[in-house]
């Protein structure tokens, strides 16, 4: 799926410490902000009844700065420069997280938070492994990439349904509530991608694109694993 570019040892060096860095300022100050502000919990354990719209504008919010999911889109569309080939792979994560977040709601199945964020943790080192081309290069094989996505699509909507287990709120209404929120999701989910693509429609334009795409994609594993970290602590401590 992808063509890979060899940086030449010293610039690579040279370039990835300060983005490291950068990379583990950016997480270790994220990494307590990501979750639900106060205002929302207030709402979500106060309200009562239907109510479409708010949940819609809480799944928008929880989307956008939900940096976890949106890096693990990042590494799915990195490669993929083909409008039909970005719609595929994205629906195939919508329907996982779709399908998970209704019915763990719905059926109330509780799932250990910190476990399940350490799963999408994991979704963002499996993407930019395989960017890199590390299944074929260390494997001799390569999973089928749109399998993969729709299976940790799951796991995401686990995530999003255990944030909302939390606040036992009324379930009063809770189909449409959930609708609303999961509509929410889609809406953040794509003005988030579609700041993405503009990026990356720029960055495309230039050589750098390709000569950094390893390193970059290295920066993700890195990020996913500092996120797998930060949740395999917070359960094994609380």
């Amino acid at each position: 799926m992808a063509t890979h570019t060899n940086v030449r040892q010293p610039m690579y060096k040279n370039i990835a410490r300060p983005f490291l860095l950068l990379a583990l300022c950016f997480l270790s100050a994220t990494a307590y902000g990501h979750g639900v502000d106060g205002e929302t919990q207030s709402f979500l354990m106060g309200n009562k009844g239907i109510a479409f719209g708010p949940f819609l504008y809480i799944g928008a919010k929880h989307m956008i700065t939900g940096y976890d999911h949106l890096l693990f889109l990042v590494g799915v569309i990195f490669f993929l420069y083909r409008t039909r080939e970005i719609l595929l792979y994205v629906s195939f994560f919508t329907l996982g997280h779709s399908l998970t977040l209704l019915f763990g709601v719905m059926a109330d199945i509780n799932v250990n938070a910190y476990l399940i964020d350490a799963i999408i943790a994991l979704s963002i080192v499996y993407k930019g492994f395989d960017n890199l081309g590390g299944f074929e290069r260390f494997f001799g094989k390569q999973p089928n990439t749109k399998i993969a996505v729709l299976i940790f699509g799951l796991f995401h909507g686990f995530g999003l349904a255990t944030k909302l287990q939390e606040f036992k709120f009324d379930k009063e209404g809770l189909f449409v509530n959930l609708l609303g929120f999961n509509l929410g999701v889609e809406v953040g989910q794509f003005l988030a991608l579609g700041a993405v693509l503009l990026i990356l429609g720029v960055w495309r334009r230039y050589d750098s694109y390709t000569r950094f795409a390893n390193l970059t994609n290295i920066l993700l594993m890195a990020a996913g694993f500092m996120l797998l970290g930060f949740q395999l602590t917070g359960y094994f401590t609380t």
